[in-house]
Order: C-alpha cells, then sequence, then structure tokens
C-alpha cells in the first residue's frame, strides 16, 4: 500500500484527503449519508481519474464514485475505503458551433462531477436544456446512469434518452468513448444499468431549444384525496405531453396526513392559452385550496437540496406501477396518505416520450410505467425505526400491484432491489456487459450487476 501511494502521489494532480486533513469531515459524506473513507481523491483531470482508479484496483479497499453525492443509498461514501469525488470536472460546454442538428437539438459535453443547476444555468443563456432530474444539486452522472426522471420526462424523455456519448476510465485505468458506433454494449449498459461500468468523466446531451415553463401546483383537500388523485391519473393518461405532474400527499411541513393533496405540475412551454387548456382540468378535480402556477425560467423550476443535519436520515423506496394497476395503487396511496403514521408520498407521471422508447433499447426496462411511488421519511435512526413497520405495511400491500423499480429512489440495494430495478433479461446482458469491462467487479458501490460467467 505504501508503494501505492508514493506512486499515487506522484501521478494524481488532484487533492488527496485522508483523516485528520483540513476538510475531511465535509469530504467524507456525502449529501446524505456520513461517511469515515481512508481516501477522498478529488481529480482535476481524466488522468487523475485514471491514476485513481489504477489505485483503487490494487488497493483492495471499497471504491465510491461520487457525483453530486445525492444518492439515498450513500453510495458516495464509505467506511474505510476510498472515494472519487468528480466535482472538479464540471464543465458545461455547447459544442457543436451554436449550429443545431437536423432536429433542432445542439451537442452539449457535461463534466462527470457536474451538477443539473450548473447546466441549467450553463444552458440557460443559449435557451437550451436537456431533461434532467427536479434538484439542482443533483449530479448529472449519478441521475443520468440510471435513468433521470424530471419535469420534462413526459416531452422528452429520460435524461438517458439525451444521451449521444460518454467518456469513461474503465476498471483496468483505460480511458473509452461510448456511443452508438464506439463501444455500444457499453453505451447501452451505461443508459440505465448506473455506475457499475466505470467513472464516467464526462457526458455528450443532445439539448433540445426551450423556453419558460409553467410550473407551481394546485392543492386540494385531504378528504378529497382518492377522488382527485384517480382524476388525475386518468387526465394524465392522455393529457399534453407538454404537461408533467407529481402528486404529494402528507407533506409533513404543511399537516402530515391532513395536509392538502399538492398536484405538482410543469407545462413545458411559454403559451398562455395552450398551459391554460392543458391545466385546467386538473383544476376541476376537486375543491382547489391553492394555485401557485406562474411562468418562470425553466431553470428555476429546480429546488435546491437540503443536506439533513448530524444524525437525521432520510429513508427512500419506489415503486412503478403499470396501467391496469394504477386504480388500486391509488386507492391503498390516498387511505394511507390520509391516516396517521403516513410517510411523505409521491406519486409521479409517467408515460409520454419515455414510453415511446422500446424496453430493450437501453438498460433502463420500465418503459410502459405509468406512475412512480416514492415514500419519504425522515428523523434521527430511532424515528426511522418506529416508522418502519407502519412503512413496511404500506409497501406489503402495494406490492401485488407495482411492477419493477427506479434506482434513484432507493435507500437499499439489497438482492430484491436489485432484482425490482432490473427485469432477468436486462440483468443478463448487463452481467456480459461488466464481465467485459470490469470483471472484477470493481465498481460494486451501486445496485450491483455482477460479472457474467464465461460460457
Amino acid at each position: 500500500m505504501t508503494s501505492a501511494l508514493d506512486t499515487l502521489r506522484r501521478d494524481f494532480g488532484g487533492d488527496i484527503i485522508e483523516p485528520g486533513d483540513a476538510g475531511y469531515e465535509a469530504a467524507a459524506r456525502s449529501r446524505l449519508v456520513a461517511g469515515s473513507p481512508a481516501y477522498v481523491l478529488r481529480p482535476k483531470a481524466v488522468a487523475d481519474v485514471q491514476a485513481a482508479v489504477r489505485f483503487a484496483s490494487g488497493s483492495g479497499l471499497a471504491l465510491s464514485v461520487r457525483g453530486g453525492g445525492h444518492g439515498f443509498a450513500g453510495f458516495g461514501t464509505n467506511d474505510g475505503g476510498i472515494v472519487i469525488d468528480l466535482g472538479a470536472l464540471a464543465g458545461v460546454e455547447v459544442v457543436d458551433g451554436g449550429a443545431p442538428a437536423g432536429d433542432g437539438t445542439h451537442l452539449v459535453r457535461i463534466g462527470g462531477g457536474a451538477t443539473w443547476g450548473q447546466v441549467a444555468d450553463a444552458l440557460a443563456p443559449h435557451g437550451l436544456a436537456i431533461s434532467s432530474g427536479d434538484t439542482r444539486s443533483v449530479g448529472v452522472g449519478g441521475l443520468t446512469l440510471s435513468g433521470g426522471m424530471g419535469w420534462k420526462v413526459r416531452r422528452y424523455g429520460l435524461a438517458l434518452d439525451s444521451l449521444v456519448a460518454a467518456q469513461l476510465v474503465t476498471a483496468d485505468g483505460a480511458v473509452v468513448t461510448a456511443s452508438a458506433d464506439e463501444h455500444p454494449d457499453l453505451f447501452w449498459a451505461i443508459r440505465g444499468g448506473g455506475g457499475n461500468f466505470g467513472v464516467v468523466t464526462s457526458f455528450e446531451f443532445a439539448a433540445h431549444p426551450t423556453t419558460r415553463v409553467f410550473f407551481g401546483k394546485v392543492s386540494f383537500p385531504a378528504t378529497e384525496a382518492a377522488a382527485v388523485l384517480q382524476g388525475w391519473a386518468d387526465y394524465l393518461r392522455t393529457a399534453p405531453e407538454e404537461l408533467t405532474s407529481i402528486a404529494n400527499l402528507a407533506n409533513p411541513f404543511a399537516g402530515g396526513p391532513e395536509a392538502p393533496v399538492e398536484i405538482h405540475v410543469a407545462f413545458d412551454g411559454d403559451d398562455a392559452d395552450a398551459a391554460e387548456q392543458a391545466l385546467a382540468p386538473i383544476r376541476r378535480l376537486g375543491t382547489v385550496v391553492a394555485d401557485d402556477v406562474e411562468l418562470m425560467a425553466y431553470a428555476d423550476v429546480l429546488v435546491e437540496g437540503a443536506t439533513p443535519p448530524p444524525g437525521v436520515h432520510v429513508l427512500a423506496h419506489d415503486g412503478l406501477v403499470d396501467q391496469k394497476s394504477v386504480p388500486e395503487a391509488l386507492r391503498i396511496l390516498a387511505e394511507a396518505g390520509t391516516s396517521s403514521g403516513s410517510p411523505s408520498i409521491a406519486v409521479r407521471s409517467l408515460g409520454g416520450a419515455m414510453s415511446r422508447v422500446p424496453g430493450d433499447a437501453t438498460a433502463y426496462a420500465h418503459r410502459q410505467a405509468e406512475l412512480m411511488v416514492t415514500t419519504f421519511t425522515g428523523g434521527p435512526a430511532p424515528v426511522i425505526e418506529a416508522h418502519r413497520p407502519a412503512l413496511d405495511a404500506l409497501w406489503d400491500r402495494l406490492a401485488p400491484h407495482l411492477d419493477g423499480a427506479y434506482a434513484n429512489f432507493l435507500s437499499t440495494a439489497d438482492e430484491t432491489d436489485v432484482t425490482s430495478v432490473y427485469p432477468e433479461p436486462t440483468y443478463e446482458r448487463l452481467a456480459t456487459v461488466k464481465r467485459r469491462y470490469d470483471p472484477s467487479n470493481l465498481f460494486a458501490r451501486n445496485h450491483n450487476v455482477r460479472p457474467g460467467q464465461m460460457s
């Protein structure tokens, strides 16, 4: 280890942070999870990432790769291992000289450590955007590699659907480009397969022209939850694809089970008449108690991400619902969300552009899901444990009506989670790609795909 560390110090041009160094406490933790790694490596160039990967490969220590560090499962840190923090690789550049492709998109190159807030701010002066998540400080890498659901998902699909190419450092320290023409098997795998295949040092996306958007929430009494949710889901099935929406129940900051049902909406366009026509059916779902929808810049839609105070944990879980299961799933959620002890519940409407991509075109396979249900429970560990029986009971009730899961809202990564994220044919194909690019499973801090067996 001493020799390897000496080699790292010689070859690594970034920062090496160890326990006891200034800034270690902040560097050691991800956004949501505390850690105590032996080394936090902050590369400043691709060559530094190569040196870091080679050091990790020879060390025998656990390796975490951190982009924005928002993962609920805490993949961005560890205890006693190595963290590669990509935060310094955060450039955002329009690289096509301002000349759009035939479909009006522009090629944008983004560093592997950039956040979506940085991307939105950099693209706004160009009138461009990329379908992404809904939080400014979420990393481009973590969100994209596992999917990328946000406020443009019904119009432009997942973030990974706009990905054109990526540069990775693989487990042997090599730099490769993955695209439809180069390493196409790897390109398929990184679009949904998470961080299993290497460290992505840069992404190339097709960014689309954007305008301001109508954004906000329309709220209804909790007593009308069942009717509002069913009507909302029925309408979103045929609503204009410019409209993306999330229904929130049991907001702990607005009364918990007595909180209004909040229908959050984003209409992707600045035509007031078109927005009014698209939003009118939502406003007719029940008794409107609040309505703050307004026209704003797309970059302003993304919210700031919070870091919990020390000792506070966030437990997240999600599941995907297909069309036939929607009525019963929503009935259960309306009942649970207005009952004592309910977690915070978010129901995201999907469909639209993301559903038109074939299920085997990328490693994100759940294209036909109509809704994504997510629950959040926060607090000190004793509070989490006190809520766990009710939370488990809710998910047990939902289980017969679920078909898969989305990796980015899971706090756990056990075999059940991995099976939910990756259907068997997808997993088997991923395992084959894993065997080629990471046969020793160096990149295991994720919803892990183990290298497939040689045939």
